[in-house]
C-alpha cells in the first residue's frame, strides 16, 4: 500500500493524531477500511493527522510490534494511550468513540 505524508503544520494548541492501518493486500474489507478512515480523518482531523498503511503481505513482521491479531486493524499511536479498532471501519460513530475523536463543533455527523 502506501504512506500518506504528514499533512499541514499544526497549531500548538491542537491535538495531533498518528494512525496506522494494518491490511493484507487489496481485499475488499481492507480497501473499504482505508476509504472509510480517510473520509473520517478529512472530516474530523483535517490537517492534524498522519496515516500510515501497513500491508502485512509485504511486511508481516510489522504485525508483532502492535500485536495485530486480525485485519484490517486501525491503531491510534498518538495521542496516547494506544487504541485499536478491528474491521472495515464502516460504523463512523464507533470509530470516533473508539479513537476518542470528538466531532468538530457545528459539523453534522453522518
Amino acid at each position: 500500500m502506501h504512506i500518506t505524508p504528514t499533512t499541514t503544520a499544526l497549531a500548538m494548541d491542537e491535538e495531533y493524531w498518528e494512525l496506522r492501518l494494518y491490511v493484507a493486500g487489496q481485499t475488499p474489507k481492507s480497501v473499504l477500511a482505508l476509504t472509510n478512515l480517510k473520509k473520517y480523518c478529512e472530516q474530523h482531523l483535517k490537517g492534524r493527522y498522519a496515516l500510515e498503511v501497513v500491508d502485512l503481505l509485504k511486511d508481516p513482521q510489522l504485525a508483532e510490534g502492535d500485536q495485530i491479531l486480525a485485519i484490517p486493524t486501525l491503531v491510534r499511536k498518538v495521542p496516547e494511550p494506544i487504541r485499536k479498532i478491528i474491521g472495515d471501519l464502516s460504523n463512523e460513530e464507533r470509530v470516533l468513540v473508539g479513537l476518542d475523536i470528538r466531532p468538530i463543533a457545528g459539523k453534522p455527523q453522518h
